[in-house]
């Protein structure tokens, strides 16, 4: 299936930690506690006639024992101001810990001769990769222990993985600072042993070619991480041998490489906000030179994949919402393309999975993902959806390797429905469940209500929320609020078993599919960046009112979240209207738009012009300069906050939260609380085991509900 990179990408963009609140005093008995105060050093910046003074410039000294000390005691704050939650923490962490089996499977997928698969051991922060040949019931054959091979670190994660088309080697790239940065090792899966060989510095996606020997790889650049030259790797010879492929010297893209489902061709993708460009090499080929697909131009965006003898393309070419063409190989190009799927002004095409027999299509309406089925034989005339049959859900094609077969491999998941993983027959239209995510604990979705919405925003955009909450609640009631709003990434209502804690305790849970992302088309993400970035906000707000409005909440229970770019959408809702939120929590959040945006050395800067707008324009400047949450902080009373922080982020670089939090704290009148967590080990995503990513939700968890009343509630 080929998905709208910009989609995918917010994977890295969005953590996984949450929550957000507001706080009443401190437990009597607590000892009082004084905040940390970072020290004011003025750094002047005089940029188009406007002078500003950041005073704690000076923290984004990562060296500087001085800067480490400080991000330490906060974080010693942090636990002080928390302690008398310490035993709510325990409570919570072994709740979402005793809802989830602790040795659990994936469901397998074929391909080739194998079956593939990743399984979970109790006690074991990390998944096992694994596989059987021929038949589930064969031996199995252990490919990678993550476990293993995390010893000693407090941050690992697998980044990718490919085993080769001879089926007996494997490569895979992991990552131990949380930086996206890896080393790609290879494995004999034949012998088990690790071979010599070792990529040291790789970033993102790997494609084995058809030689069984050659494998293509991202290298990063050393200043700003950005992904922009593609290498191959020969096995048996120094990664200082590897030849250069491809490089992308526009500042503005990031390349990336795949091979195609056909396995018929590596693929190297370079793109932007605005254009996209392939390159393209036959993977039995891997020493030849690759050849463009289509040129790159400014404004057309397109995604590619190759079957049969055409290369299919995703491309917005005179169409806002996408539609599909297809151009042959033997002649490809713009000039030689004819449609497969029009363009419908209401309906975002997001993705494709190509069959022996059938097209899937994957489609947002109405802000809700359908999956369309259409036949190469019979066209429009015998296709179909997939009915789900909820108010709110999401839908997406799951790993499917295999062209001829009739079978669908799809997973659905709503705000009451765990993830669940179907087999759909396309010709008989019958779907079997493989797989439902085990929620122990006597969990029944029937206790739940999940609901949808619009509200009406201040313009007159009809904005989409979905609310989820416990049967029999009394209202107004606690309210948790999420968002994001940006890069055109839609916030789906899927199903988190960590959630039952908040709703079971009497929270409504309500996600706003606020504009900058894509849930009502490709337009809802134009209304939202650049010039227009100020309807995300505004939208987040409006929903927050009429939530309040239509009694589900009021704003001394209101609570607010958002992550990464949702955590810039919750530094300017803070700044905008403060009181409408009890408290907020900000994860990693982007919150100094200007000096970011005008660095060019820092990582996702040059690439994020289209995004956000260039700061060296006067125009962009002023009006990024009039939300930018670290400039706008001002003398007055904020909600209660809790923000977080990744040491070895390189996405929103700890300095952000670290001078948001210090500003803040100079600045605010109120006597709520402002507590700064940084992970010392960690980059974007925060904790990578998931044992600690318990202890991370439950932290937040305990913050929210000790702020709402309801930190001694048992669980219904």
């Amino acid at each position: 299936m080929i998905t709208h990179p910009r989609f995918l990408a917010l994977a890295a963009f969005v953590p996984a930690v949450i929550v957000a609140q507001q706080s009443p005093a401190p437990s009597p008995t607590a000892p009082a506690l004084t905040p940390p105060v970072a020290a004011v050093r003025p750094h002047r910046f005089d940029e188009h006639g406007t002078v500003r003074t950041d005073s704690y410039y000076w923290l984004r000294e990562r060296s500087n024992p001085e800067v480490i000390k400080y991000l330490e005691d906060e974080n010693a704050y942090t636990k002080g101001v928390m302690a008398h939650t310490e035993a709510l923490q325990n409570r919570l962490y072994d709740e979402l810990k005793g809802r989830v089996l602790q040795s659990d499977q994936s469901v397998p997928f074929r391909e080739g001769n194998y079956f593939y698969y990743t399984r979970l051991v109790e006690g074991k922060n990390y998944p096992i990769y694994a596989r059987k040949r021929g038949s589930l019931n064969a031996p199995e054959e252990i490919l990678i222990d993550a476990n293993a091979l995390a010893e000693g670190k407090p941050t690992f994660l697998i980044r990718a993985w490919e085993v080769s088309s001879g089926e007996d080697l494997l490569a895979f790239a992991a990552d131990t600072t949380g930086g996206r940065v890896s080393s790609i090792r290879f494995k004999n899966l034949r012998s088990g042993e690790l071979l010599p060989d070792i990529v040291p510095r790789a970033i993102g996606g790997i494609a084995w070619a058809e030689d069984n020997r050659t494998l293509f790889y991202t290298k990063p650049d050393s200043v700003t991480v950005r992904p922009y030259q593609i290498y191959r790797h020969k096995l048996g010879t120094p990664a200082s041998a590897d030849h250069l492929v491809y490089e992308d010297k526009d500042e503005t893209y990031y390349t990336s490489v795949f091979k195609t489902k056909s396995r018929a061709y590596i693929m190297v993708q370079s793109e932007q906000t605005m254009a996209t460009e392939y390159h393209y090499v036959r993977a039995d080929q891997p020493d030849a030179a690759v050849r463009v697909l289509i040129p790159r131009e400014r404004g057309h965006e397109y995604y590619a994949d190759h079957f049969g003898d055409y290369f299919y393309i995703l491309s917005n070419d005179h169409a806002k919402n996408f539609r599909l063409m297809r151009t042959p190989v033997a002649r490809p190009g713009r000039d030689n393309w004819e449609e497969v799927i029009a363009h419908r002004p209401d309906v975002l095409l997001e993705g494709f999975e190509s069959f022996k027999d059938y097209l899937v299509l994957s489609e947002r309406k109405d802000g809700l993902v359908q999956l369309r089925v259409r036949p190469w034989s019979g066209g429009g005339r015998t296709e179909y959806y997939l009915d789900f049959g909820e108010p709110a859900y999401l839908a997406y094609v799951s790993v499917n390797r295999e062209f001829d077969t009739p079978l669908l491999r799809f997973v659905y998941t709503s705000l009451t429905t765990p993830s669940s993983t179907y087999d759909y027959d396309m010709r008989t239209r019958q779907k079997t469940l493989l797989k439902r995510d085990s929620i122990l604990g006597g969990f029944d979705p029937a206790n739940y209500v999940t609901e949808r919405f619009y509200t009406t925003a201040r313009d007159g955009a009809r904005v989409p929320v979905s609310v989820v909450y416990r049967k029999g609640i009394a209202r107004p009631a606690p309210l948790l609020l999420t968002g994001y709003g940006s890069y055109g990434a839609s916030t789906d209502p899927t199903f988190s078993s960590d959630r039952l804690s908040l709703l079971d305790r009497g929270f409504v849970f309500a996600i706003a599919h606020i504009r900058g992302g894509s849930e009502m088309g490709r337009a809802w993400y134009e209304n939202g960046r650049q010039l227009q970035k100020k309807n995300t906000f505004t939208d987040f707000i409006d929903v927050a009112d009429d939530l309040v409005r239509r009694g589900y909440t009021t704003p001394d229970r209101m609570f607010a979240r958002g992550a990464s770019a949702g955590g810039l959408l919750m530094g300017a809702v803070v700044n905008m209207r403060p009181e409408l939120f009890e408290g907020v929590i900000a994860g990693v959040p982007y919150v100094d738009v200007i000096t970011t945006m005008m660095d060019s050395t820092i990582p996702l800067t040059t690439g994020e012009y289209d995004e956000w707008g260039n700061p060296h324009d006067s125009t962009f400047y002023r009006y990024m300069l009039s939300y930018s949450p670290y400039d706008n902080v001002e003398r007055k009373e904020y909600p209660n906050l809790l923000l977080t922080a990744g040491l070895y982020d390189t996405q929103v670089l700890y300095v952000e939260p670290a001078k948001w939090t210090a500003k803040l704290r100079a600045m605010k009148t109120d006597t709520n609380r402002l507590i700064l967590r940084t992970n010392m080990e960690a980059g974007h995503s925060g904790a990578s085991g998931r044992y600690k990513r318990w202890r991370d939700v439950a932290f937040e968890y305990a913050f929210l509900l000790d702020l709402a009343g309801l930190g001694d509630k048992p669980t219904p």
